[in-house]
């Protein structure tokens, strides 16, 4: 027999074993016990399958749950990143910014900003030099050849991938350490030659093929009208 202090509670408040699922579980569990193994509880069969498809609905809320605040958090960063950008008043202050703060917010091991040009040797440039390895002033195609890794075609403005072979010609003695880059080609304005923004990362999870890529391009979007401003 139940205890009368332990009956009187449950009487009281019924809809709490309702909600507990464990307490449920034991008693269905019970139930089937008394039926029999000949007894097949129809009743019992369509509990447990609710319940099956119960705990797939709330895995899948808990996942929309997550993405949803990873990529507001991924929305924050690249806005916090923009303003970084936006605050410098001159062009080597604006690359030491990409290269310093923006490159610590958007937690990436090395920048490269990438320039065509039809000069022969374009980095006779004093201003080149002061500004490192940041700045790579390359030869005309360079750009496409690189988003492609080689092959022909137009290439995708914003492509996510693991470093290939080519990385050692922007990254040098640093493309070993590299597992992954994000390249995102610039529009730099009529009569211009194309350029390119990469992020790279020691982690190889950081860029990847099946990542969206909505963000960046915003961020490039950003960039390609800053460096705009400061070529004209």
């Amino acid at each position: 027999m139940i205890e009368p202090d332990l009956r009187d509670r449950i009487l009281a408040e019924p809809e709490r074993l309702l909600e507990d699922r464990d307490v449920m579980n034991a008693l269905v569990a019970a139930n089937d016990r008394e039926l029999g193994a000949n007894v097949v509880d129809l009743r019992g069969i369509a509990m447990q399958r609710l319940e099956s498809r119960l705990d797939r609905l709330e895995d899948t809320h808990r996942s929309v749950i997550a993405a949803a605040y990873e990529n507001l958090a991924g929305t924050n960063q690249v806005h916090r990143a923009v303003l970084q950008l936006l605050e410098p008043t001159n062009f080597e202050s604006f690359i030491k910014a990409l290269t310093g703060e923006v490159a610590q917010t958007l937690r990436v091991d090395v920048v490269r900003l990438v320039l065509e040009s039809l000069q022969d040797d374009p980095e006779t440039d004093p201003t080149l030099r002061r500004l490192g390895d940041v700045l790579q002033v390359v030869p005309a195609g360079f750009v496409g050849h690189y988003l492609t890794n080689g092959r022909n075609g137009a290439g995708r403005q914003i492509v996510l991938r693991s470093v290939t072979t080519l990385a050692p010609t922007l990254y040098g003695e640093r493309a070993e350490d590299l597992q992954s880059e994000a390249l995102m080609k610039l529009d730099l304005g009529p009569n211009r030659l194309p350029g390119m923004l990469v992020f790279a990362s020691e982690d190889p999870t950081q860029f990847k093929s099946t990542h969206g890529t909505d963000l960046l391009q915003f961020f490039a979007g950003v960039f390609e009208r800053s460096m705009r401003r400061w070529l004209g």
